[in-house]
């Protein structure tokens, strides 16, 4: 039998092993997370200058990354860059949950309705296939240049992404728990919520990151053809502004702009709540210790 102070000195020892592994795992995590990606963006960069040292291009047509960065500030000093981010981030956003709202529950009856499938969900896979581009001309024809027109476009690029991974995620849900739902009193609208909907998280969070890419890429087509004074400055905007002028540099760094933010919504926003929808429906495993 072992002795008290044998049983207390090996708790010990492993609650410093946790400690250390607790203090460790950061260190890792950053390791495995932030390393690469700041790698490969250094080795992106330093390819980009030696491109521009080497005289690949005339500066004003391969501008170097200082050069870039250089535009960049001064347009911020004149005020372009926040407001642009910002006006772009809030029609981003604002189309992109109203998409959600359309794309719901249509996704929910193409699931559950065999003819309404079988009429709509061909249309839905070639609108999702279709460039949101197409849809710049008539919706500026059809509602002028005005918000309306850019809204149209994002949900009409949005819309078909959430439907699509929602169809996905039902066609994924056992029928064993439709049963089950019914032998508890999941019928009709409360089978969709409580069963259904719970049940095909994974491939609806799946339609909605995808759903937010085609928001950002229509949002930013249609800022690009549709410029307005009376729309204010987006980044599409900002961007054509750059082509007016003629100015390569600062369309270089607004295309790092649209990069940074799309990729940091969806790092922020879109890739912690996959991780915990995977994880809560065991498809993924947790954080390694």
């Amino acid at each position: 039998m072992a002795r008290p102070e044998h049983n207390g000195l090996a708790r010990l020892e492993a609650g410093l092993d946790s400690l250390a592994g607790a203090r460790a795992a950061p260190r890792r995590r950053l390791r495995q997370q932030v390393l690469p990606p700041v790698v490969a963006i250094a080795v992106v960069l330093l390819g980009w200058q030696g491109l521009y040292l080497a005289g690949v291009q005339p500066d004003w047509v391969l501008p170097g990354p200082g050069e870039v960065w250089r535009s960049l500030v001064t347009a911020a000093g004149r005020g372009e860059v926040w407001s642009s981010i910002g006006n772009s981030l809030s029609r981003g956003a604002i189309g992109f949950l109203v998409s959600v709202a359309i794309g719901t529950p249509l996704g929910v009856v193409v699931g559950r309705s065999q003819p309404v499938r079988t009429a709509v969900g061909p249309i839905l896979s070639g609108l999702q296939n279709l460039p949101s581009v197409a849809w710049v001309p008539p919706a500026v024809i059809f509602f002028g240049v005005t918000p309306a027109t850019i809204y149209t476009v994002i949900l009409l690029g949005a819309v078909p992404s959430i439907a699509n991974g929602l169809v996905s995620g039902l066609d994924q849900v056992p029928p064993l728990y439709l049963k089950v739902g019914r032998n508890l009193g999941a019928k009709g609208f409360s089978s969709v919520v409580h069963v259904l909907l719970p049940a095909a998280l994974p491939g609806y969070v799946a339609g909605l990151k995808q759903g937010w890419a085609f928001a950002w890429r229509s949002l930013m087509a249609a800022e690009i053809i549709a410029t307005s004074a009376s729309l204010g400055h987006g980044l599409g905007q900002l961007l054509k502004q750059a082509q007016d002028t003629n100015d390569m540099a600062l369309a270089f760094g607004t295309i790092a702009l649209v990069l940074v933010v799309g990729i940091g919504v969806n790092q922020l926003v879109f890739a912690p709540v996959e991780r915990h929808v995977l994880r809560s429906h065991g498809l993924a495993s947790g954080p390694r210790r």
